[in-house]
């Protein structure tokens, strides 16, 4: 049963991984969105190439900030 408990586990962190993936390219798209109408609002024509920087810099963070969470051992108490 160990090896089919093995590539149980590797099935199920390659299709977390995917869906991850998927989840990190939708906020991307998301966010160019919120940036692209936040200039428009603010009176601004930025380059695409700067729209999209922004856009990757915010998802970037979030996702990073979303993730520390997970990476510290809870207390045992």
């Amino acid at each position: 049963m160990g090896v089919l408990n093995a590539f149980g586990s590797l099935a199920s962190a390659l299709i977390a991984g995917l869906v991850m993936l998927a989840f990190a390219v939708l906020s991307l798209f998301v966010t160019v969105f919120v940036v692209d109408m936040a200039a428009a609002i603010g009176g601004l024509d930025p380059d695409d190439s700067y729209v999209v920087l922004g856009a990757t810099v915010l998802a970037g963070a979030a996702i990073v900030a979303g993730g520390v969470g997970f990476s510290f051992p809870e207390e045992e108490g």
